[in-house]
């Protein structure tokens, strides 16, 4: 045998032989990266009618306090407690907006505290949801359309919506409570429509009353 080609079959098995004693041992499979879906934009709110210094007898300050801000913090309660929710919130005149933006679906959460200085009745909670309105709202989005609309005997109202924005299409539910006299509660959860059972499951727990208008 060439002793060139002997020398180099022995280097080639040698090397074979570490490569398979160094070989790394496959480490544990990673779990996937939480998706970081892009939430759906925040909807824009309504100007309120509303005399910024209330001149009628019995009405009071528009400006939030401390309870209306500690209300619209709690009102959801642990719903949105989870990690993948992000929670900010603002405060202005007549209002406490309250904002849940989700990673792990792509998913939104926005409540509003609105402060009513001299109380509001049934037809103020029409023309706040007018047609009009509704394109104020979704001013941010693409498109949206009108699925239905239902209230339960307590008062509570339910709109709900398709929207498109950036390609996507997500379901809108958007609820209305009589909090007291003078507040009233808007909350409006948007989710992928392909989350449609995700958002039946919010909905179930934050308004058990009314989830969806289909019942």
């Amino acid at each position: 045998m060439n002793k060139r080609f002997y020398i180099f079959s022995v280097l080639v098995i040698f090397l074979l032989s570490c490569e398979s004693i160094i070989a790394p041992t496959p480490t544990a499979t990673l779990p996937p990266p939480t998706s970081t879906s892009t939430p759906p934009p925040t909807p824009t709110p309504l100007p309120t009618e509303v005399e910024s210094i209330p001149t009628a007898p019995g009405c009071i300050s528009p400006e939030p306090a401390q309870a209306d801000i500690d209300r619209a913090l709690a009102f959801t309660g642990e719903a949105f407690s989870a990690s993948t929710w992000k929670r900010t919130y603002s405060v202005a005149e007549n209002r406490v907006a309250v904002t849940w933006l989700d990673s792990q679906y792509g998913a939104l959460a926005y409540l509003e505290a609105l402060v009513y200085p001299c109380g509001y009745d049934e037809p103020d909670i029409d023309t706040y949801f007018s047609d009009e309105n509704w394109k104020t709202i979704f001013a941010n989005y693409e498109s949206y359309e009108p699925v239905a609309e239902c209230r339960a005997d307590t008062g509570l109202r339910l709109y709900q919506f398709t929207t498109q924005n950036q390609g996507a299409e997500y379901a809108v539910n958007y609820w209305a409570q009589n909090d007291t006299d003078t507040r009233l509660i808007t909350m409006m959860i948007v989710f992928p429509t392909a989350e449609k059972s995700v958002l039946g499951d919010y909905s179930t727990q934050l308004f058990p009353d009314l989830p969806n208008c289909s019942e």
